[in-house]
Formats: structure tokens, C-alpha cells, sequence
């Protein structure tokens, strides 16, 4: 029986086998990743992609659309296209409740562990204010309400706002200290902050903010390699002040939609943006600067 979910994750693991395999120069296991990804992807979108809803089926036995393989295929990129990706973005969207996004794959269940991978879903879809307001709405719920201990994330709930995961026949057993929560974390630091390690230790990297609706992001953190950080503050006319900053001896590219002008170094090194993006950068401290 085909499954969304398991075969999203399967996609994504092909993806990273074949990065594996072209770094060892191993040819035979490249081509053998790549024809197998091949013939899932399309056999997946064959089998159970829903055009009317927007949405894949859970397997092909049922009607039922998950939240998890949905949000799963845009992060895998198991999706043929933007237009689909932003089609599944927006469809999710559409069904979320009063205290969260539901995960019907689990009864009448809010999992904020699958929400997590909806948040990078909306950002790969281009779609950060979706990721934004789902932020605020079922981890504000989380955070807000007196019932939680207004300092941790829970497990899971029920779709109507009551402490009950579907899963779990004894309430007792719901984690309300739960890593598996804390999607937002690495949500925001990639996506909003833009903070992408594409190398080992962050020996190559992305900087590609998608700050949405919000004013002000700063985050960063250091690996061996060094400390990489951005900084970035809006303006009524769009991007206002924008600053990264990465490791010496590292390298990497920057992307940043509708921005123009140019990247300018510590050191007077100046970079022209070309479509709101500039490639071939090297470690250091970098600013955004209008021309």
C-alpha cells in the first residue's frame, strides 16, 4: 500500500543518498538513487495527489488528506512544481481551527511535532506569513493559555482545544515538556533568519531570509567552523537594513527575493545583486546596501 508520508521521507533520503554518493564519486550508486527517485516521484504524484482538494491522499485506499505526507512532500520536494507546492501550502492553510492545524492521520489531534514540518512547508512554498500566523496561532495557543505551563510546549491536544491526544488512551502520558514541539526554533532560524548550512559544519551556506510580516529577526549560532548570524529590520518600503554574518574560510551565496542593490564587505568588497541574489561570496561580515 502507497503512503505520502513514507514516501516523502524516502524521496527526501534518495536526495540526500545521491549528494552522498557524488561526494564519494561512487557513480553506480548515484544513478541507481536517481533512477529509483525518479520513478517515486512520479509514481506518487500518479497515485495520490488530489487536484480537487489541492492535497495528497494519506495511501490508496482512503480519502483522507494528512498533514503529515503534505507537508512532507513539499519538504521533500516530492512536489513537480512551485504552483503545487503553493497549491498544498495554501490548502493546509485552509483547514486550520480555532487552536491549531489539525493532523487528521491522528483522530481529531493537533501534533505540533508534524506542525513543525508544516512551518518549513510554508516557507518552502514560499509562503512564510502562512508559517508566521500558524506560529502565532498554535504556539500562542500554547503559550497563552493558563491551562499549559506558559513556558513549554505540549505534545499534542485535541482539535477542540482540550488537553486530550488522540493517540494516547491515558491523558497522564502527554508530555508537556516536549522537544519534538519546538519546530519554531529551527523554522525561524533557517527561514525567516535565512541561516541555510549547506556544507559540512557550515563550510558552504545559503543566506536566504524570508522575514514575511515581521519587523525585526535577528538569530545566529556557532559551529566549528565559526559564528554565523543575521540581522534584519524592516521598513514601510520593504527590506530596510539587512547584515549577515559567516565564517572565514567558508563560502557561500546569498538570496533574498526583490532585493536590489549590493552586498558590501567588512573590508569595501562590493557584490551587485542579480534578481535578488549573489553567488561565489566568501566568509565574513556582510551588509545590504541600496545603490
Amino acid at each position: 500500500m502507497q503512503n505520502i508520508e513514507a514516501n516523502a521521507i524516502l524521496y527526501f533520503v534518495l536526495q540526500d543518498a545521491q549528494s552522498l554518493a557524488t561526494e564519494l564519486n561512487d557513480k553506480t550508486a548515484l544513478a541507481n538513487w536517481s533512477k529509483i527517485a525518479t520513478k517515486l516521484k512520479a509514481a506518487a504524484n500518479e497515485k495520490l495527489w488530489d487536484a480537487s482538494s489541492g492535497l495528497y491522499f494519506d495511501n490508496e485506499t482512503t480519502t483522507m488528506h494528512p498533514q503529515d505526507g503534505n507537508a512532507w512532500a513539499i519538504k521533500a520536494n516530492l512536489t513537480q512544481s512551485t504552483a503545487q507546492a503553493e497549491q498544498v501550502s495554501n490548502a493546509l492553510k485552509s483547514r486550520w481551527g480555532k487552536y491549531g492545524a489539525p493532523a487528521p492521520e491522528a483522530g481529531k489531534t493537533v501534533s505540533p511535532f508534524i506542525s513543525g514540518f508544516e512551518l518549513q512547508g510554508h516557507y518552502l512554498a514560499n509562503k512564510p506569513n502562512s508559517a508566521l500566523d500558524l506560529i502565532r496561532l498554535e504556539w500562542g495557543f500554547m503559550l497563552n493559555d493558563p491551562r499549559m505551563t506558559q513556558s513549554t510546549f505540549i505534545e499534542g491536544y485535541s482539535t477542540d482545544g482540550s488537553l486530550h491526544y488522540a493517540p494516547y488512551t491515558n491523558d497522564a502520558r502527554v508530555s508537556h515538556a516536549h522537544g519534538w514541539s519546538t519546530g519554531p526554533t529551527y523554522a525561524l532560524t533557517a527561514y525567516a533568519a535565512g541561516i541555510q548550512l549547506t556544507g559540512a559544519g557550515g563550510s558552504t551556506w545559503v543566506i536566504a531570509p524570508q522575514a514575511g510580516n515581521l519587523t525585526f529577526v535577528d538569530a545566529g549560532f556557532e559551529t566549528a567552523k565559526g559564528k554565523f548570524s543575521t540581522s534584519y529590520r524592516g521598513s514601510e518600503k520593504g527590506v530596510g537594513k539587512f547584515a549577515f554574518v559567516t565564517p572565514a574560510n567558508t563560502t557561500g551565496e546569498f538570496v533574498l527575493a526583490g532585493a536590489r542593490g549590493s552586498l558590501v564587505s567588512e573590508g569595501g568588497q562590493r557584490v551587485k545583486l542579480v534578481n535578488g541574489k549573489a553567488s561565489g561570496l566568501k566568509g565574513g561580515s556582510w551588509k545590504l546596501r541600496s545603490d
